[in-house]
Order: C-alpha cells, then sequence, then structure tokens
C-alpha cells in the first residue's frame, strides 16, 4: 500500500511516499529521481512516519541538494488552501511577539498569490498579505517574511531605520533572505 504524504520540516515542506509492507524496521531512500520513499511495517502509524521525515529532514535535504547538483532547492507541491494558511498564520504566531512589545498591533493577515514579490504591508489599512507560495519555502524563511512585513509598521520604507529594526530582531535576516532567493521558482509557479 503505498501513500503520497507532504510534511512540514525545519528545511521546508517535503514530499515522500510511504509504503506499509512486511519490514522490521523504518527504512528511509532517496532514489536518482529525487523521490524520497520511506518503507515503514504495517503496523506503523502514517503520524510516526511523517515524524520519522521531521527527524530525518536535515539528512533528507542534504541529499536531495547533492543528488540534484544544483543549490535550487526542489519544490514541493502547492498545498492545500487551508495548510496554506495554517502554515502562514504559525509564521506571523511565531514572529508577532519580537514588535509586539514596539508598540505594533496584530494585523490582519491575507493571503494571495503574487507573481513577483513575497509578501506586502498594508500600514494605513492594518494587513498584511503574504504571498501563498511562501507555504513552498521553510519555516526560516517564511518567518523572515513575516517579520519583515510585521516591521513595517514601524518603518513604512526600506530605509537605514528598517534594516537596523531588522538587525536587531533577526540577527540572521540577510542570509535567511539569501535562502530565499533558492525558492524563486515558487514565485514562478505563481505565473
Amino acid at each position: 500500500m503505498e501513500q503520497l504524504r507532504l510534511v512540514d520540516t525545519p528545511f521546508g515542506l517535503l514530499t515522500y511516499t510511504l509504503v506499509k509492507k512486511r519490514v522490521k524496521n523504518l527504512n528511509l531512500r532517496v532514489e536518482r529521481n529525487l523521490t524520497v520513499v520511506l518503507s515503514v511495517p504495517l503496523r506503523c502509524s502514517t503520524r510516526r512516519a511523517d515524524e520519522f521525515i521531521q527527524e530525518k529532514s536535515l539528512w533528507l535535504t542534504e541529499n536531495l541538494r547533492r543528488l540534484e547538483g544544483v543549490r535550487q532547492m526542489e519544490l514541493p507541491p502547492e498545498p492545500s488552501r487551508l495548510l496554506c494558511q495554517e502554515l502562514l498564520e504559525q509564521a506571523m504566531d511565531r514572529v508577532y511577539p519580537m514588535v509586539a512589545p514596539l508598540g505594533v498591533e496584530k494585523p490582519a493577515l491575507k493571503l494571495r498569490r503574487m507573481r513577483s514579490q513575497w509578501g506586502n504591508c498594508h500600514w494605513a489599512q492594518g494587513y498584511i498579505t503574504l504571498n501563498t507560495a511562501l507555504a513552498r519555502c521553510p519555516e526560516a524563511l517564511r518567518d523572515y517574511v513575516a517579520l519583515h512585513e510585521l516591521v513595517h509598521f514601524l518603518h513604512h520604507d526600506h530605509g537605514s531605520s528598517f534594516y537596523a529594526q531588522m538587525d536587531v530582531l533577526m540577527p540572521d535576516w540577510q542570509q535567511r533572505r539569501r535562502a530565499l532567493r533558492q525558492y524563486a521558482g515558487a514565485l514562478e509557479a505563481e505565473r
């Protein structure tokens, strides 16, 4: 019995094929065509299988990159609208406490397909919009974009004070921004 699964890991969404069969252990492999296959005993729950994928996500990511031979990440399929909403709301929930003490009221969150940007801030109207393509990116990059848009409630442009605030709140934001470029294919897929 085979089942295609999608799991959110610290390194992004991973798609894998779950195969339940008569085996004693969980057996994980990455095939040359960049397919991830996990064989599990018949009695193994899908929850345990997903947890195993999360535990092995660093190993999987490294092997996928090695096999791919390029720096751009293989993009998982676009998640459902419901999962997308959940992932982006979680990003907002993780980073909002960074700006709340600075007087930023929690804005409304809107989701939209966008062709050229990951998010935008409508500070005068009290909401931010995040690109649904972000749901195909790792958690750390979703957090970066969400925080970037929240900081615009403090600094409306990309002036030096905006970047100084980003430096304080997320010292590694520049590395995250560079890493986000690997996922440009998600934007292109939105066209």
